[in-house]
C-alpha cells in the first residue's frame, strides 16, 4: 500500500518537500482568491459596504477599485523582480506582501454598511499584497523543478489550489448559512452588525489560512542565489542595480522575441480569463442570480478544476503546451457568449462548471510555457515582466466593466465584448515559436553558467 501511495505522490509531483512547499502556497492563496476576490467579498462589497446605491453603481466602483490595485501592482513587478535577482530576497520579499495582504483581509472584519470607500481601499490593498507575492511566487518555479515537468508542476500547483480553496470556500459558506451551529447570531431583527458577523468573520479565517498555509515555502523552500554584481552594478549598490538591470532587460526582449511575443498573447487573452474570474459573482450580483447559487457554483469551480488542471499538464505532455492551452481559449469563447444569455441560476451553475474545467490549464500552462523560455538565472526578472503582463491584462477588462458601465448602464455587452480577448489573444499565441525561444533561453543558461 505504502507503495502505491509513494507512485501516486511521484505521479502527482507530491513526492518531493520543496515542491510540496512551493504547491502548498497555491493552497495557501487561493482561498484569499476564492473569498475576497471570487465570491463572497464582492457579493458583500454590493449588498453591505454599497448599500444604498444601485447594483449597476456598485459593480461599477467594485471594478474601478480592481483597475486601481492592479495598475499599483503591475508598476512595482518588474521593479520588484529585479531587486529580488541581485539581492536573494525572493522569500522574504514574498513574506513581506503575503504580511501586508493578509492585514489587508484581517481588516476588512471592521468594514460596515456604507463603508465602500474603507472597503475599495482594503480591496486595493488587498490585491497589492497577494499579486505582488505571486512575482516572487512563480519566479521561483524553474528553481524548484526541472525543465521537463515545469507543466506538470505548475498545474499541479493549481490543482491542490482548487482544492484548497474549494473545501475553505464550502467551510465560509456553511459558517455564513448556518451561523447559529457556531453560536454566532442569527435569526430575524439582528442590527447591521451581528446580522454581517458570519461574513466579517471568514474574512478574518482567510487571512489566517493564507498566512498559515505559506509557512512549509519559507522553511522547505531554498532560496535561490543572487545574481553576482558586476563592478559598475556593484558601485551603483544593489537597488539602483537592479533599475539599472531592468533597462538592460527591457532592451535584451529584442532577443528572447519568443517569449515576448507570448506575453504580448497572454497580456491579451488572460484578460478575458481574470475578467470572468473578477467579475462573475458581482454580475451575477447585480442580475440577480442567488447569493447562495453564486458562492456554491463558485466553490464547484474549484473541485472541477481539480482533476481538470491535472488533466491539461497530461494533455500538454500528449498535444504539446500550446495546443492545450488553445482548447481553454476555445472553451472561454463559448463561456464568454452564454455568459451574455446567462439569466437563471442554472446557467450560472453550468458556466461555472465550464470555467472549472479550463480555468486552471489556461494559466498554469502559460506560466510554464513562459518559464520553459526564460533563463533561469534571470527568472526574477522575467517573471517580473510576466506579472507585469498579467496584471494588465487584469487592468484591462475590469477598465473595460467601469466604462461600459459609465457609457451603457450596464455590463451585458461588456461581458460579450470578452471574446474579442481571447480570439486576438489566440491568434498571437499561435505565431510564437516555442522550440526556438527555448533554444534560446538554454543557450543563455550555458553562457552565464
Amino acid at each position: 500500500m505504502s507503495g502505491a501511495i509513494g507512485r501516486l505522490a511521484s505521479r502527482l509531483y507530491l513526492d518531493r518537500p520543496a515542491i510540496r512547499a512551493w504547491m502548498l502556497y497555491d493552497w495557501a492563496n487561493s482561498a484569499m482568491y476564492v473569498v475576497i476576490v471570487t465570491a463572497i467579498f464582492p457579493t458583500y462589497f454590493s449588498s453591505v459596504a454599497a448599500a444604498g446605491l444601485p447594483p449597476v453603481k456598485a459593480t461599477s466602483l467594485y471594478s474601478l477599485a480592481t483597475t486601481v490595485g492592479l495598475t499599483i501592482i503591475a508598476v512595482l513587478s518588474p521593479i520588484l523582480g529585479a531587486i529580488a535577482d541581485h539581492s536573494a530576497a525572493k522569500k522574504r520579499l514574498l513574506g513581506a506582501f503575503l504580511a501586508f495582504g493578509a492585514a489587508a483581509v484581517a481588516a476588512m472584519f471592521f468594514i460596515e454598511q456604507g463603508q465602500w470607500v474603507f472597503a475599495a481601499g482594503l480591496f486595493i490593498l488587498a490585491n497589492i499584497g497577494v499579486n505582488g507575492s505571486f512575482v516572487f511566487y512563480d519566479s521561483l518555479l524553474p528553481h524548484v523543478a526541472a525543465p521537463g515537468e515545469m507543466d506538470q508542476v505548475s498545474t499541479a500547483g493549481y490543482a491542490l489550489g482548487y482544492l484548497g480553496g474549494g473545501l475553505f470556500l464550502v467551510a465560509c459558506l456553511g459558517i455564513i448559512l448556518a451561523p447559529g451551529v457556531l453560536g454566532l447570531p442569527h435569526g430575524p431583527g439582528l442590527t447591521p452588525e451581528a446580522a454581517t458577523l458570519p461574513t466579517r468573520i471568514t474574512f478574518v479565517l482567510t487571512a489566517l489560512w493564507w498566512a498559515g498555509f505559506s509557512i512549509p515555502l519559507f522553511r522547505r523552500v531554498p532560496e535561490p542565489p543572487g545574481r553576482l554584481l558586476d563592478a559598475e552594478e556593484a558601485r551603483l549598490g544593489a537597488v539602483r542595480a537592479s533599475f539599472r538591470r531592468l533597462g538592460h532587460t527591457f532592451r535584451k526582449l529584442r532577443g528572447y522575441r519568443q517569449a515576448f511575443l507570448l506575453l504580448l498573447a497572454f497580456l491579451i487573452y488572460n484578460d478575458g480569463v481574470g475578467t470572468i474570474i473578477r467579475m462573475a459573482a458581482i454580475y451575477g450580483e447585480e442580475i440577480g442570480i442567488g447569493r447562495t447559487t453564486m458562492i456554491g457554483a463558485i466553490a464547484l469551480v474549484q473541485f472541477v478544476g481539480v482533476p481538470f488542471a491535472y488533466l491539461f499538464g497530461g494533455l500538454a505532455k500528449k498535444v504539446g503546451t500550446r495546443p492545450a492551452i488553445f482548447v481553454g481559449l476555445v472553451t472561454y469563447v463559448g463561456i464568454s457568449a452564454l455568459g451574455y444569455l446567462m439569466r437563471t441560476d442554472r446557467d450560472f451553475i453550468m458556466l461555472a462548471v465550464l470555467v472549472g474545467m479550463v480555468q486552471g490549464g489556461v494559466q498554469a500552462l502559460s506560466r510554464s510555457l513562459f518559464a520553459s523560455m526564460v533563463p533561469r538565472h534571470l527568472s526574477g526578472e522575467f517573471f517580473g515582466f510576466f506579472a507585469v503582463f498579467e496584471k494588465f491584462a487584469g487592468i484591462l477588462g475590469p477598465a473595460f466593466f467601469w466604462l461600459a458601465i459609465t457609457l451603457t448602464g450596464s455590463s451585458r455587452m461588456a461581458l460579450l465584448s470578452v471574446v474579442g480577448f481571447f480570439v486576438v489573444g489566440g491568434l498571437i499565441l499561435a505565431r510564437v515559436d516555442v522550440a526556438e525561444g527555448q533554444r534560446i533561453a538554454r543557450e543563455e543558461e550555458l553562457a552565464a553558467a
